[in-house]
């Protein structure tokens, strides 16, 4: 019997022929494709097939549509990017049905994976981090397949390291970074914080500390005296823009500095 059960497409998107046998609600084989793909026809048909080539070497597939995948697959398609998600629960596969191109399957199985087409595919996301058995089984296939990056949800180190002996290009830590991310933001003044490397660089939206009100980037000197580099600022009502050495500061603003993120957090808890 066929490892794919059903495959949905978004209102908006015409099949692509590719190499997949299961029985979707297509009759022929297919693969999603999204409509502004469509081929123009005459003497440009040709060009049309080497683009739509590319496009499919440079899509993405997410496997899992928990809250971690689905947040990538919805991301992504918003961003316009070539996706294919694909979900074993059926009960959330009837939930994203007619968002974005989906596919009922398996993903543990090799058989489901080349049915899909899961070759032709540049990145694969993996948010199966639930399941260790899953997460593994799903990325040997894809290493297997020649996926030139794959990025696996873990829930812990030792998932982590697991899934990078199998293969793993990228392992992420949704609820770790999180946790992390929300333990700089609770002190106070810190509106958002990314930490770029760990214990190193990092970039911080924050309200500026009262000892800042009032002067300019030039008169304050931050980078002399805290090590840190105001980036960018936001005036009340107002976007970001580009500060420069005139720049002056008030207490409404909002500033994104970077710097190393133990200087960031002392100058963030400045009076």
């Amino acid at each position: 019997p066929p490892h794919v059960s059903r495959m949905f497409h978004a209102p908006n998107v015409c099949p692509r022929r590719t190499r997949a046998t299961a029985n979707t609600h297509h009759t022929s084989d297919a693969r999603p494709q999204r409509s502004r793909h469509a081929r123009p026809q005459g003497r440009m048909e040709g060009m049309a097939d080497e683009r739509e080539s590319k496009e499919l070497q440079s899509g993405t597939l997410v496997i899992g549509l928990g809250r971690f995948g689905s947040a990538v697959a919805v991301t992504q398609d918003q961003l316009g990017y070539e996706i294919l998600a694909v979900e074993k629960n059926p009960a959330r596969v009837q939930a994203f049905a007619g968002r974005f191109p989906l596919v009922e399957a398996d993903a543990t199985s090799k058989d489901a994976l080349e049915q899909l087409g899961a070759r032709e595919f540049r990145s694969a996301v993996v948010g199966v981090g639930s399941s260790l058995e899953a997460a593994v089984l799903i990325t040997a296939n894809l290493v297997d397949m020649g996926i030139s990056s794959i990025w696996v949800k873990a829930t812990s180190s030792q998932h982590g390291r697991i899934l990078r002996r199998v293969g793993a290009h990228h392992v992420v830590y949704p609820d770790l970074d999180a946790g992390k991310r929300t333990a700089h933001l609770v002190g106070g003044r810190m509106v958002d914080y990314i930490e770029m490397e760990k214990d190193g660089f990092s970039i911080m939206k924050l309200r500026p500390p009262t000892e800042v009100h009032g002067f300019s980037l030039e008169e304050l000197d931050l980078r002399g005296r805290y090590g840190v580099n105001v980036l960018a600022i936001r005036h009340p009502k107002q976007r970001f823009e580009y500060a420069n050495s005139s720049t002056r500061i008030i207490s409404d603003d909002e500033i994104i500095v970077s710097g190393d993120s133990r200087l960031l957090e002392y100058f963030a808890n400045r009076p």
